[in-house]
């Protein structure tokens, strides 16, 4: 049976008698951008009381990390239990077409009976569907619930998000104007971490961090004593983690510790202990620690142990509590692509101790341009000093123009991570331990972020079309005791379906996950439809019990999903092997990128031109070099491989016939990614681009991304007086 067959039977295994079965309650709370700045985990600097008290009441754990230091990549891998890398939703702000196996962990919650609620951020990399949640409101909590009925609840605060600590929001500066003197973080005292220079304005952004998180602490508490107040604290299992690590520069977004190290606390009432930890549930007592690695692909899977459903096969994370729960696990990965209007390319494998890095755009510099990160006081200190000469020691390390193919970092030694053991000779075999543990992480999850993302948009949407769901198929059936049996059946393979049952009036519809034939009394108004993740939802099929239901119209046959023309391709395979000559020398790999240049794979030949206009190579074999990606630039039939084409021969001089390539692209084409790449190499050309200012400029309404980067590119040609 296929995964996605596995999965719709996982959904559809649970009857009316799942929600009458002893299960616990589960409460989610999580905040945004903060790394495990608590005082229960040694911060003496943080005042946390409800946190601590929570850690003090619960198993606080020391080793866990999310695969992406932002948060929508994280949040797409927390919820699915896989990785973005796999699915395709592992660029910042992407929409993803994951295979059809994936949905919300939550709605397999939902099949075994439990009110799952989210308040209220999503950032699924994907429009989350309405199958997911009961509610999905930023009034949702566990109190809407039928009587009874075990629940799921996310609540997010987003008080100590990035934003808030530069420009908060009117919410957050009446909850910190609400703290007391002793609550107050005084910037003097800020531990100011290596990497940054010791300045007000960073002490300053330091001590308005901490006091975000202060005042999330006193959310945290409301929600317990809520919690407490409803009789439901000693039936509830209650989560605490952040989405990512810090909101500073060289944290979010990053794959060191500070990006990617959050707190992760879980208070599991006597009821449920040796549900959560069968062999010992002292382990799931008050005032544990325990050290294990656990990722945030392990969260889902761990829901599900704790909650009795059986774990679908395609999930990639493993349960670390329940009856279901895995021994611990060695390593944890990361994985960094896009940021916002920025490319960068890099993996990430850690064990208990050492932390290796792969990356695969050394060219690109760690102090990218990124208008949203430059808004904040610390990275604009970190620019103004650079400008200045004034950068020196670690904090200058941000913009070495560079980057070393591979870092390994001893995270006991060198916690901040500044210290690239990489040439090492005594951590050589380290090196080589977890080089191969990346590329067997790499190869076993499918990752497809070696494809460039224009030629990864043209394999999920082709001409940039979006797949729309089928409506689902109805047959009514008499029911003496109850009126008409009404069964719905799916069109397009990985929908998940839903319904509402009124009277057909303006009642607010409650959305229910079809899991099994229901009963309605005639006269009942109906709705049903159908969602995919990553398609248009089906139009809504409406009709009244007992009237003929109008006929859906049959589906056509589904074009192929992109992970099956991939498994038919060896193109992910060739990909590493070409990357794999970034760790070889020049001499070594020229042969290999010229070979490439002619792949019948577009991805292939895009990196031959990416890997070689970067180094020596084009430059000592030029003419050769040149009369080839020339007749990449004018021809190939993939955009990705003529705007890299045109990029690398503009900045040898051939100027005039690659600028009318980028602004082509850059004016016109249904992919987003094919302009910001044409508005990305413009500005990079620098001066090269002032004959196309004008199509910079009328780039500027194009889309959020390109906007920035147009923006930045005619800030170049037309600084301000």
């Amino acid at each position: 049976m296929c995964h996605a067959s596995v999965a719709l039977a996982v959904l559809l295994s649970f009857g009316a008698d799942s929600a009458s079965m002893s299960r616990p309650n589960v409460l989610w709370i999580s905040c945004e951008d903060i790394s495990p700045d608590l005082g229960c985990y040694g911060d003496t600097y943080a005042v946390t009381p409800h946190l601590d008290r929570l850690a003090a009441q619960g198993v606080r754990f020391t080793h866990c990390f999310t695969h992406a230091g932002v948060c929508a990549p994280s949040r797409s891998g927390l919820i699915t239990g896989m990785y973005p890398t796999s699915i395709g939703t592992h660029h910042m702000r992407c929409q993803g077409v994951p295979p059809a196996e994936v949905r919300c962990f939550s709605e397999y919650l939902r099949a075994a009976g439990y009110y799952c609620t989210n308040n209220v951020k999503t950032d699924y990399q994907f429009a989350a569907p309405v199958s997911a949640w009961d509610e999905n409101s930023n009034q949702a909590d566990w109190r809407s619930r039928p009587p009874g009925q075990p629940f799921f609840c996310v609540i997010n605060l987003t008080t100590t998000h990035e934003s808030q600590i530069r420009s908060p929001s009117a919410a957050t500066v009446r909850l910190v104007a609400a703290l007391t003197a002793a609550e107050r973080h005084d910037p003097a005292r800020a531990v100011v971490p290596p990497y940054y220079p010791d300045t007000p304005l960073v002490r300053r952004d330091l001590a308005n961090y901490y006091d975000n998180i202060t005042a999330m602490d006193r959310q945290v508490g409301e929600i317990l004593a809520r919690l407490e107040a409803d009789g439901l604290a000693e039936e509830t299992i209650v989560w605490f983690w952040s989405d990512h690590g810090r909101g500073l520069p060289r944290c979010k977004r990053w794959l060191y510790d500070s990006g990617t190290r959050v707190p992760l606390i879980i208070r599991i009432p006597e009821k449920w202990r040796s549900l959560a930890k069968p062999r010992d549930p002292s382990a799931a007592g008050p005032g544990r620690v325990c050290e294990d690695l656990v990722a945030f692909v392990d969260f889902a899977p761990t829901m599900l142990s704790l909650a009795g459903v059986p774990i679908p096969p395609h999930f990639q994370g493993q349960a670390f509590l329940g009856p279901l729960a895995r021994p611990p696990r060695e390593y944890v990965y990361g994985h960094r692509d896009r940021m916002d209007e920025a490319y960068d390319l890099i993996r990430s494998v850690r064990d208990r101790r050492y932390h290796y890095f792969r990356n695969y755009l050394p060219d690109v510099s760690y102090g990218q341009d990124i208008a949203y990160m430059n808004e904040m006081p610390t990275m604009q200190e970190l620019r103004r000093l650079q400008r200045e000469g004034a950068l020196t020691g670690p904090p200058a390390l941000y913009f070495r123009p560079t980057k070393p193919v591979e870092e390994l970092f001893d995270t006991e030694s060198d916690p901040h991570e500044l210290h690239n053991l990489a040439d090492d000779p005594q951590h050589r075999e380290t090196l080589l331990r977890l080089r191969a543990e990346c590329e067997r992480w790499m190869t076993s999850v499918g990752d497809v972020g070696l494809i460039p993302e224009p030629e990864f948009d043209e394999l999920q949407r082709p001409g940039g079309e979006w797949s729309s769901t089928a409506p689902p198929l109805v047959r009514e059936d008499v029911s003496a005791e109850q009126g008409r049996r009404i069964t719905l059946t799916a069109q397009t393979p990985g929908s998940s379906l839903v319904y509402a049952l009124s009277d057909g009036g303006d009642d607010k519809l409650s959305w229910h996950l079809y899991t099994e034939p229901f009963t309605a009394a005639s006269g009942r108004l109906v709705q049903a439809r159908a969602v995919r993740l990553g398609f248009r939802d089906s139009p809504v099929v409406r009709w009244t019990v007992g009237e003929p239901p109008h006929a859906s119209p049959r589906a056509e046959a589904a074009a192929p999903h992109w992970r099956e023309k991939l498994a038919e391709s060896p193109l992910l395979g060739r990909l590493r092997e070409l990357l794999a000559a970034q760790l070889l020398s020049e001499q070594a790999a020229r042969p290999i990128w010229r070979q490439a240049l002619e792949s019948d794979h577009a991805s292939v030949r895009y990196w031959a031109v990416r890997s070689s206009r970067s180094s020596k190579v084009f430059q000592d074999d030029a003419e050769n070099f040149r009369e080839r990606l020339t007749r990449l630039r004018d021809a190939d039939p993939s955009p990705a491989v003529r705007i890299v084409a045109a990029h690398a021969l503009a900045a040898a001089g051939d100027v005039e016939p690659s600028l009318r390539v980028l602004a082509s692209f850059l004016r016109q084409h249904p992919h987003p990614s094919v302009r910001l790449h044409a508005a990305t190499a413009l500005r990079d050309l620098g001066e090269a681009a002032r004959p196309v200012l004008s199509d910079l400029e009328a780039a500027m309404g194009t889309g959020e991304y390109v906007s920035r980067v147009a923006t930045a590119a005619i800030r170049q040609l037309k600084p301000a007086p």
